[in-house]
């Protein structure tokens, strides 16, 4: 019988090209099954996953279960971040884009996710606060970070990943360098004209599993990639690289790692949280340690698939 017996499941309708919608009879008689009774709020619109969650967490049920993709969850983490008593999350990675899932290992087929969390085993990972906003995978800046939420959601449904590559091409070609001053504790202080910088709570970004190759999701600090100015063809060049994970010597590259930064710029720079519009710089961003459990594979392995 499971320890955690009331949940609520906050899902996207719309996510995955609606795959959500026809698991769900399948997902729900799976968790009752298993002794974990289980009510909904299907989403409907911006920010309402938010809300849901918060409300949960005030209601005090055992466990919250976000289905969706990364901007589903980065929306839940943010509705309960805040709640002095923080259930634990489980995640079905019904999304386009389901990078934090596979950071840690959480299966992709919605059976394998549905009994991670029957097996009621939770680790505890960071969360990373930025300004008054939380992200629990990747936050950054610069002309090619926009990319992320440009793409408009229906695309994003019809056709996947291909809309963001179709972005970022278009993005490539009017690439342009911003001033950033990076005030990082314990590593030091950055003024220069940067590509972009990024802020990384996990190994897996935007689709690049190698980017930052030696980052953990529970250490206590983030790991950041400065990229220096640098022209179109550098730029491919070092893409190639990162799909690899061996950009981190070049030397277009910085890299450290540290649990607060400060951000400022005297141009107009807008922050992508977990793939989403976070707002305008400047920002400071710290690292809440082991703030939240996630239901994961209790033997620590990648199963995502």
């Amino acid at each position: 019988m499971s320890a955690y017996k009331r949940a609520r499941l906050i899902y996207n309708p719309s996510s995955g090209r609606e795959e959500m919608k026809r698991r769900l009879p399948d997902i729900l008689q799976r968790l009752e099954r298993c002794g974990i009774e289980t009510s909904c709020h299907a989403t409907i619109g911006e920010g309402d996953a938010t809300l849901a969650a918060a409300e949960a967490a005030e209601r005090g049920y055992d466990l919250i279960i976000a289905a969706g993709g990364d901007g589903t969850l980065y929306e839940v983490i943010n509705g309960l971040a805040e709640k002095p008593n923080l259930p634990p999350l489980g995640i079905l990675p019904l999304g386009t884009t389901n990078d934090f899932a596979r950071a840690l290992g959480i299966p992709k087929h919605w059976e394998y996710a549905v009994d991670l969390i029957i097996q009621q085993y939770t680790r505890p990972i960071d969360v990373g606060k930025a300004n008054e906003r939380y992200f629990i995978n990747i936050a950054g800046g610069g002309s090619m970070t926009e990319l992320t939420y440009d793409v408009p959601s229906k695309l994003k449904t019809m056709i996947g990943q291909l809309a963001y590559y179709m972005k970022g091409m278009e993005k490539m070609t009017r690439l342009s360098p911003t001033e950033l001053k990076i005030q990082a504790a314990g590593v030091g202080d950055f003024h220069e004209e940067f590509m972009l910088f990024l802020i990384c709570n996990s190994n897996s970004v935007g689709g690049f599993e190698k980017l930052a190759p030696d980052s953990k999701l529970d250490d206590g600090l983030f790991d950041v990639i400065l990229l220096r100015k640098c022209n179109l063809p550098e730029f491919i060049r070092l893409v190639s690289l990162a799909l690899r994970g061996e950009h981190m010597n070049d030397p277009h590259i910085i890299h450290f790692r540290t649990n607060e930064m400060k951000v400022t710029t005297p141009d107009y720079v807008q922050i992508n949280l977990d793939g989403e519009y976070g707002g305008k710089l400047p920002f400071t961003f710290s690292v809440l340690p082991s703030h939240l459990r996630i239901f994961a594979d209790e033997m620590g392995e990648s199963t995502y698939r």
